[in-house]
């Protein structure tokens, strides 16, 4: 286990505090509320196209923090291994992780690994959570819904589920289609600067859109209404809706987003998003 941290996880995750290697990290935080969570990541396959559990549980971590409007500063690393998984694929997947922190400017500070019976684990499970902090100019939660606002989506929805759903049923198209699965604090940052007064924002992760717009409707207690035909499809993932029996309104993404506004800032906050 040891030489596991040294050779792997410090090489990868490298920064002043991990290398401290205590059970605790020490890290300083900015002024603001802390937003804090925490997600585990079960996805079969471990691998699919345009990602894999480790890029996954990145990117939904900090996904989960941007989404209150918070800067995503830290996340911790959890993993559980089955007896006998590949030490080349675990190393695969780290590197992913290593790349998508980097890349959303976060740093991977604490972890843990436990290593179980073979058959026990499908091969890995991840546990991420994530520190971040969110300016005290900024309130989005889902009661601030409000009958009048605008409801925007960043991008076509299902890739995610479909892509995944696609290699483990071994399904295949002309057109090749991979997961949108993406970190969105990079697109938060810009939403926030054209428009503060954004008073929802949710990633559309399982459930996809309609279990997003479902919640938030509940919370708030309001209703709403959505143009069915201006959601944008992908004609690939329409096309495995169909033949698997699903509606693309309640299909897994990675790397989208919906925001609630009022309705007299929607196009300042949609131009933002297009430019990003």
């Amino acid at each position: 286990m040891a030489q596991l941290i040294d050779e792997l996880f410090l090489q990868e995750f490298a920064n002043p505090y991990l290398h401290q290697k205590n059970d605790q990290a020490a890290i300083p935080i900015k002024k603001g509320t802390i937003a804090f969570t925490t997600d585990s990541f079960v996805i079969n396959p471990l691998f699919f196209p345009g990602g894999n559990i480790g890029s996954l549980a990145v990117h939904g971590t900090i996904n989960d923090l941007a989404m209150s409007g918070a800067q995503p500063l830290y996340l911790s690393a959890g993993f559980i291994l089955e007896e006998g998984f590949p030490l080349s694929d675990l190393k695969k997947i780290v590197e992913s992780m290593a790349k998508a922190a980097k890349e959303a400017g976060v740093q991977i500070v604490t972890g843990d690994t436990k290593v179980v019976y073979r058959n026990q684990a499908d091969g890995l499970y991840i546990n991420t959570s994530g520190i971040g902090t969110i300016p005290d100019n900024i309130h989005i939660s889902a009661e601030r819904a409000t009958p009048g606002d605008s409801i925007l989506l960043s991008g076509p929805i299902g890739d995610h589920g479909i892509a995944v759903m696609a290699d483990r049923e071994g399904l295949s198209y002309s057109t090749s289609l991979i997961s949108d699965a993406a970190s969105l604090n990079g697109l938060v940052a810009v939403m926030l600067e054209a428009v503060q007064d954004i008073h929802v924002m949710r990633d559309l992760t399982r459930g996809g859109l309609a279990a997003a717009l479902n919640e938030i409707a509940s919370t708030a207690e309001v209703g709403m209404i959505i143009e069915e035909t201006a959601i944008p499809v992908r004609p690939e993932v329409q096309a495995a809706c169909e033949m698997l029996g699903y509606d693309p309104l309640h299909v897994a993404n990675e790397g989208k987003l919906i925001a609630i506004c009022p309705s007299d800032s929607a196009p300042s906050l949609l131009t933002a998003m297009r430019n990003h």
